[in-house]
């Protein structure tokens, strides 16, 4: 969800249950959204500077957490006092929980007419109450060293261990979500913190949650982990490419196979993890989980849209929760998204949104053509000015034209890019497409801060991007947390869905082909460097996906609400048909892209 988009979302969403995820990559933009909020509750606010204070990324996190934790508790204590009513938060609090017994108790409360009853269901019904969770994100991959002073600073001053220290020395009851792949430094780090190991009652106040695209990932980084006497509190699996920002493809590892083998390797994990981790803790004797405390938690999230997708993964497969993402870009009350971005998200086609090269990491990133970010890119290139002024730097990784790192969106280094290859010894086609794929990378790092900077009127000129998932394309106008919330558990609301979308598991599949043609074509082009021998494992796998979801269509059909067990059938046979097609060898693929999914275009 970038990092403006859910940067205050625990305000409105934990006092309802509902857990959700803050970034913490960007402390610049933390720090103004810690003013803000000093300024909106008229307390007093003192400037923590990079140049004055040497810890500043740890302080500010630390402190805009603890400020978000204690705003959300005490909203949630002032919902306590409210009547059970319709139009107060109270009673919205019980509108948006899934069936159980809770909620029965509260259709209960609704139609009885005993005040004397009423009032005691409501004490009761109070006293279930439950906090959403406020989550932490850190990409791990974004970990540059850090000066004071002009001197380097060591390296748990280093961007990801720098703002990890806020969240471990935070008052949060939480967890703290590790994306983009290992980390060793940062996890050797986080042993040091007695947070994340339990106390007497098996509570671990600080857990790990792991993102991970298949089964070998979530057992390399577990067992990681155990090795230092920290349990993984949850793996959590998310589509390759169907979801939001930068995408990290798999090897053609698509979401139902790879839940195929939790499945049946579920306890296997479990049992080979917790040895490591009763051992280690044995060994440098911290406190442990008991092996029924050890519970191995897995979730899914990536291109869901209906519930009866969300019911297939978790009463099908061993998943514990399924995690919606890019669709709350169209909650007005749950996200930061200023009206002009929303109109022209729900107004989005699948050429709007696409797999682009904007990412100065590298790694490709979806995103929205018609955001401010792409615009103003745009119209610097149409004016001879290319680049940005690079305000942040957390993206900076380059050293081609300096010692110091700076990043590749950045007017310096495209300027010096541009010259280089204009001078070259290439083809025109060759020049062309090397200028290309490096005017496409954008100021991601300060743009995904732009709804929330323009939206607050901390930067009214704020050009934001929007890294909308593919899904988006699906949902066509702007809704609340009532009625998204109503959506998820299958009950009525105003959300639509696109008739024509495809099932879940056929968009993710649509979206690997696609990718793997932009492969071949980046290959053939000389852009990236792949053998055959990688196309044809990934042709390989993906031709298993479809004869994996042929073979269990039948268990897959009784949640097929919006497709049928024909036209699915149909939907793997066109699918099987384009893969037949393509030649895994570089050197004679024919291939062309004709899936019905979001345009990934060559390069």
């Amino acid at each position: 969800m970038g990092t403006g988009f859910t940067i205050d979302t625990p305000l409105k969403v934990a006092p309802f249950g509902i857990s959700s995820v803050i970034s913490v990559v960007d402390d610049k933009f933390i720090e103004q959204m810690f003013k803000h909020y000093c300024e909106q509750d008229n307390l007093d606010y003192e400037e923590i500077s990079e140049r004055t204070h040497k810890n500043w990324r740890a302080d500010r996190v630390k402190r805009y957490l603890n400020l978000i934790n204690k705003k959300v508790n005490l909203r949630f204590a002032q919902m306590k006092t409210q009547q059970l009513e319709p139009g107060t938060d109270l009673y919205k609090y019980f509108e948006v929980q899934p069936d159980s017994e809770t909620t029965q108790l509260f259709n209960a409360y609704v139609n009885e007419t005993d005040t004397g009853k009423k009032a005691e269901m409501q004490s009761q019904l109070i006293n279930s109450m439950e906090l959403g969770r406020i989550d932490v994100n850190i990409m791990t991959k974004l970990n540059r060293v850090n000066y004071f002073k002009k001197e380097a600073l060591p390296k748990e001053y280093n961007d990801a261990l720098f703002a990890f220290r806020g969240f471990a020395e935070s008052d949060l009851d939480s967890a703290i979500i590790f994306s983009a792949g290992m980390n060793a430094p940062l996890y050797t780090y986080l042993a040091t913190f007695d947070q994340f190991f339990p106390d007497n009652q098996g509570h671990i106040r600080k857990k790990v949650i792991i993102k991970v695209s298949d089964y070998r990932s979530s057992f390399i980084q577990g067992k990681f982990f155990a090795k230092k006497g920290i349990w993984p509190f949850e793996f959590r699996i998310e589509s390759g490419l169907n979801c939001g920002g930068h995408a990290f493809a798999t090897e053609g590892l698509v979401m139902g196979p790879t839940m195929e083998e939790f499945r049946q390797k579920g306890e296997e994990l479990k049992q080979s993890l917790y040895k490591v981790y009763q051992s280690a803790c044995e060994k440098l004797n911290k406190p442990m989980l008991t092996e029924q405390q050890a519970k191995v938690r897995v979730t899914f999230q990536g291109g869901i849209a209906h519930h009866s997708e969300d019911r297939l993964l978790r009463e099908v497969y061993p998943i514990d929760q399924v995690g919606w993402g890019s669709p709350f870009l169209f909650v007005k009350d749950a996200v930061n998204m200023d009206p002009g971005h929303l109109d022209k998200l729900s107004e989005a086609t699948e050429s709007d949104v696409h797999l682009s090269n904007a990412s100065p990491l590298g790694v490709p990133f979806w995103n929205l053509k018609t955001a401010g970010s792409e615009i103003l890119r745009l119209e610097r290139i149409a004016s001879g000015k290319p680049g940005s002024a690079c305000p942040k730097g957390f993206l900076v990784s380059n050293t081609e034209f300096s010692e110091v790192a700076i990043c590749t969106a950045g007017k310096g280094y495209q300027r010096k890019k541009l010259k280089e290859n204009n001078a070259g010894d290439y083809t025109e086609e060759q020049r062309e497409i090397r200028n290309t794929l490096m005017l496409a990378k954008a100021c991601i790092c300060h743009d995904l801060a732009g709804t929330a900077t323009g939206l607050l009127s901390i930067d009214p000129k704020a050009s934001p991007c929007i890294c909308c998932g593919p899904n988006t394309i699906h949902f066509s106008k702007p809704t609340n947390l009532v009625n998204m919330v109503k959506h998820i558990n299958g009950k009525t609301s105003d959300v639509e869905v696109n008739p024509k979308r495809h099932h879940v598991f056929i968009n993710e599949l649509n979206l690997y082909i696609s990718y793997l043609i932009r492969e071949i074509t980046q290959t053939q082009l000389g852009i990236i460097s792949k053998k055959d021998d990688y196309f044809l494992s990934y042709k390989t796998n993906l031709e298993s996906a479809i004869a994996y979801y042929r073979e269990h269509v039948e268990e897959f059909a009784p949640y097929f609400e919006h497709t049928t067990k024909e036209g699915f059938l149909a939907d793997l046979k066109e699918a099987q048909e384009q893969l037949a097609a393509i030649d895994p060898s570089a050197a004679s693929f024919k291939s062309h892209n004709k899936t019905n999914s979001p345009q990934i275009p060559p390069y």
